[in-house]
C-alpha cells in the first residue's frame, strides 16, 4: 500500500496533440524485425500497417495485405517504439559551459529549445518532459516552447515542469522558498501553465542534508496531486532521496544516492527513478576536450569518479528492490547534447539492466511516467509514433544510435 496522501494521478489516454492531417495513405512496413521492451525475445519476418495515423495491424509478412499500400521495404530494420526522455531541459544547449548558457537571452534560449526539438525528432525521441527552463519577466520559457511546438509535425510532444524550485541561497533565477512556502512555491509553478513541478531536493552549497522536511514535501505532493498534476524531484545527495521518497514525489531524478532502504521505499510508494548516468559519461569526454579544471584536474575527477560510482551503485539498488526505471539524458541542462538518449539506454545496459529493460526504460516505462497511456508503446490501435533501426537493440543497444525512419502519428518526419 503506497504512503502518499492521495492516489497517483491517472495515466491520460488522450494527451497528445492531434496534428494536421497529411496527406498519407495506407503504409505497409515490410519485412522488419520487432522490440517494444516487453520481451527479451526479438520479433522477426513482421510486417505493420499504417492507416489513418494509426498502426492497423501487425503480423507475420505472409498474413500482410499490401491492397492499395504504399509497402516500404523495412528489411533489416527493427520497428521500435518512438522514445521518451524523461530528463531533458529544451531551452539550454549542453556542453562544458551548460551553466553559462543558461544566461544567455530569452530569444537565444528558444532559437536553442527549435533547434533541440528538431535533433530529438531525427533521433526518434517524440516525448519530452523538460525538467526546468530559465525565466523571462517571471514566466518559465518552457511553457512559450510547448505551446510553440503543440501540433506540430515533426516536433516532439511535450510536458514542462516550469523552472527550479530550490531552498534560500539558489540563484535569482530559481524560485527559493523554505519548508513553509514549499507547497505555495509549487502551486504558483501550476498557476503559470506548467504541467508539473520540479523540486530540487539538495540544500545549497554543497550541504548534504535535505532542503525540506518530509511533512512539508509531503503535503506539497498532495496540493500538486490535487490538480492532477505531478512532481519530480532532483537529489544527488541520500537525504534528499530519502525525504522525496518518503513524501511520494512521482520521481526522482538523477538519484546519485540510494541505498536499499530509500530503494524499497520508492518501490512501496510508486516513486520512479529517471537515470542519467550519460551526464557523467560526458563528462569523462571533457577530461580530454576542455581545458576546464574541474574535468581535467586530478581531484575534479577523483570527484566526479565517485560520484559515478554512487550513480551505478544507485541503479542497482533500484533494480534489486524492483523500481521503475525511466531514461533521461539531461541533455541542455547537464552537458550532454539533445538526441543523445541512445547513450542513456547504452550506460543503463552497462550498469546491469537487460537490454529489453533498457529500451522498455526509454519507452513504455517513460512513457508511463510522461502520464500518457501510448507514448513509448506500439500495438495496434496506438498511434503510429514509431521509430526503425538498423540493427538489433535487444543484442545491441547501440542500434538506437542509427535511426533509418521516425513516424509520427503515420507521418515520416525523419
Amino acid at each position: 500500500m503506497s504512503s502518499r496522501s492521495m492516489p497517483e494521478p491517472a495515466i491520460s489516454m488522450a494527451c497528445a496533440p492531434h496534428l494536421p492531417s497529411a496527406a498519407v495513405g495506407r503504409i505497409l512496413l515490410h519485412d522488419a524485425a520487432f522490440a517494444d521492451g516487453a520481451s527479451p525475445a526479438l520479433r522477426t519476418g513482421i510486417s505493420l500497417t499504417i492507416e489513418d495515423g494509426k498502426i492497423a495491424w501487425i503480423g507475420p509478412n505472409d498474413s500482410a495485405d499490401k491492397t492499395r499500400a504504399e509497402v516500404i521495404d523495412a528489411g533489416g530494420a527493427t520497428i521500435v517504439p518512438a522514445m521518451v526522455d524523461c530528463h531533458s531541459h529544451l531551452t539550454m544547449q549542453g556542453g562544458s559551459h551548460w551553466i553559462d548558457r543558461g544566461n544567455d537571452a530569452p530569444a537565444v534560449l528558444r532559437q536553442v529549445a527549435r533547434d533541440n526539438a528538431k535533433r530529438l525528432a531525427d533521433a526518434g525521441i517524440l516525448w519530452a518532459r523538460d525538467v526546468g527552463a530559465p525565466s523571462a519577466e517571471g514566466v518559465p520559457l518552457s511553457i512559450a516552447v510547448r505551446e510553440e511546438h503543440k501540433g506540430k509535425r515533426g516536433a516532439p510532444y511535450m510536458r514542462v515542469a516550469g523552472t527550479w524550485i530550490g531552498k534560500i541561497g539558489y540563484p535569482d533565477m530559481w524560485v527559493t522558498t523554505d519548508s513553509a512556502g514549499l507547497k505555495d512555491a509549487a502551486l504558483g509553478q501550476l498557476d503559470l501553465g506548467t504541467d508539473l513541478v520540479k523540486l530540487y531536493m539538495d540544500a545549497p552549497g554543497g550541504v548534504r542534508d535535505s532542503p525540506f522536511t518530509v511533512d512539508a514535501a509531503r503535503a506539497t505532493v498532495a496540493a500538486v496531486h490535487a490538480r492532477g498534476a505531478k512532481v519530480a524531484a532532483h537529489s544527488g545527495y541520500l537525504d534528499g532521496a530519502r525525504v522525496a521518497a518518503e513524501a511520494g514525489v512521482d520521481s526522482i531524478e538523477h538519484g546519485m544516492e540510494l541505498d536499499d532502504d530509500i530503494a524499497k521505499t520508492m518501490k512501496r510508494n510508486n516513486v520512479t527513478l529517471v537515470s542519467t548516468l550519460s551526464v557523467f559519461a560526458s563528462w569523462e569526454t571533457f577530461a580530454r576536450t576542455t581545458t576546464i579544471e574541474r574535468f581535467t584536474g586530478a581531484e575534479g575527477k577523483q570527484r566526479m569518479g565517485k560520484r559515478k560510482e554512487g550513480a551505478y551503485a544507485s541503479i542497482a539498488a533500484a533494480k534489486r528492490a524492483g523500481v521503475r526505471i525511466a531514461t533521461g539524458s539531461d541533455f541542455g541542462g547537464g552537458s550532454v547534447r539533445a538526441g543523445h538518449l541512445a547513450w542513456e539506454v547504452e550506460l543503463l545496459v552497462a550498469a546491469g539492466l537487460e537490454p529489453h529493460e533498457a529500451l522498455a526504460s526509454a519507452t513504455r516505462i517513460g512513457g508511463d511516467l510522461y502520464g500518457v497511456a501510448h507514448a513509448g508503446r506500439v500495438a495496434e490501435g496506438l498511434p503510429a509514433d514509431l521509430v526503425l533501426v538498423h540493427g538489433d537493440p535487444l543484442s545491441d543497444p547501440r542500434a538506437l544510435w542509427r535511426v533509418w525512419a521516425v513516424y509520427q502519428q503515420g507521418t515520416r518526419v525523419a
